[in-house]
């Protein structure tokens, strides 16, 4: 919308004048009398020479240290502030940041992760409405930002072939067994780093999971959530391996080469050291040891082995009310947009239990007279 269509009103308070904008004459006169209510109470004294980086050092200082988030939180919000919002408005004065520069910031990640977008536009929200509450600006520019066009990344399964020459190298590489409680038992990564042999249940013929490693750290701590404490019977082949390589009671089931448990880089490290087998598996180039021309697919991560095993159980006819139970998801949506998607192999045996359906079960010519 252009800036002739805006509606404009003015106030002078102490000397300096004031305005406010707005779409319509009756949203500008209810934002003006905002603005002398404001002005009264004393917003505008005292702090009006504050950039954005002033503020976001106070207000991580006061609000979010001490409420005690995580390092990965924290984190989360220094990672996009330094990335996104520092390099475009921090040496602004804070009262001088208006939606169209927060909007811009967000416009210019058109395209990228739904994720990375809307957490940029969380920290936006974070730092601005609570210099509003403060009494530090008149007006919180945060408040209506939109997000632009995102993209949603969605895990997948392994296809078939990916299957056949993962469980061929798994076989030898010193990563296979910990890729197989993955894709047989459904782990999550962070829950694989913590478990020790105490925690396979050869007589019961279970794995008892009840804690992992938070995400991006190495910080053990239980589930999220009260269905993330689980026991999942051992497919037949993983218990036959595990047997084999059974350790003491609190020893770690995997460790690093060194023998101490994963760290949140060691899976990375072991992670990539799997795929690069399976790339070579798989006939990539390489020149001098170094892959020259990658043939295995960039959107491998270690989640989509769970994703195959919550796959599997779709294709095996699971229940998805089991699955829910097994996957230790707290809710059963999350379950539903695995089993939801689409696969052909599931596709083609529900076609294929339509063939008796409508079927006659007599003929009619069994009452007919005989001549």
């Amino acid at each position: 919308m252009s800036q002739s269509k805006w509606i404009r009103k003015t106030t002078t308070w102490k000397g300096k004048r004031y305005e406010v904008r707005a779409l319509t004459e009756e949203e500008a006169i209810e934002k003006l009398a905002i603005l002398k209510d404001q002005l009264k109470r004393g917003m505008k004294s005292g702090r009006e020479t504050m950039t954005v980086n002033d503020w976001f050092a106070e207000w991580l200082e006061l609000y979010k240290q001490p409420a005690g988030l995580t390092a990965k939180s924290l984190t989360m919000y220094k990672e996009k502030y330094n990335g996104y919002i520092r390099p475009r408005i921090g040496p602004m004065k804070l009262k001088d940041v208006t939606e169209t520069h927060l909007q811009r910031i967000l416009n210019d990640q058109a395209g990228k992760s739904f994720s990375h977008v809307s957490k940029l536009r969380l920290v936006m929200k974070a730092i601005f409405s609570r210099a509003h509450a403060s009494h530090l600006i008149i007006w919180d520019p945060s408040e209506k930002l939109d997000l632009p066009r995102t993209t949603k990344g969605i895990r997948r399964s392994l296809t078939e072939e990916e299957r056949a020459h993962f469980l061929a190298v798994a076989e030898t590489h010193r990563a296979g067994l910990w890729v197989l409680t993955m894709l047989y038992a459904g782990l999550r990564p962070g829950e694989t780093a913590v478990l020790q042999w105490k925690d396979v249940d050869f007589a019961a013929n279970e794995l008892h999971i009840h804690k992992a490693l938070e995400s991006g750290t190495d910080t053990v701590k239980g589930p999220k959530t009260a269905a993330g404490h689980r026991d999942i019977p051992m497919h037949p082949e993983l218990r036959k391996r595990l047997l084999a390589a059974k350790g003491e009671p609190f020893q770690p089931v995997f460790t690093n080469v060194n023998g101490k448990p994963l760290t949140a880089n060691g899976m990375q490290r072991l992670w990539h050291s799997f795929i690069r087998a399976v790339d070579l598996h798989m006939g990539a180039k390489t020149y001098r040891s170094q892959i020259v021309q990658s043939v295995v697919a960039d959107d491998l991560t270690a989640y989509c082995l769970r994703h195959t095993f919550c796959t599997d159980l779709q294709r095996a006819g699971v229940p998805i009310n089991v699955a829910k139970e097994l996957m230790g998801h707290a809710d059963i949506q999350t379950t539903a947009n695995i089993y939801t998607h689409k696969d052909q192999t599931v596709l083609h045996q529900n076609v294929e239990k339509l063939a008796n359906v409508g079927r006659p079960t007599f003929s009619p010519w069994d009452n007919a007279e005989t001549h």
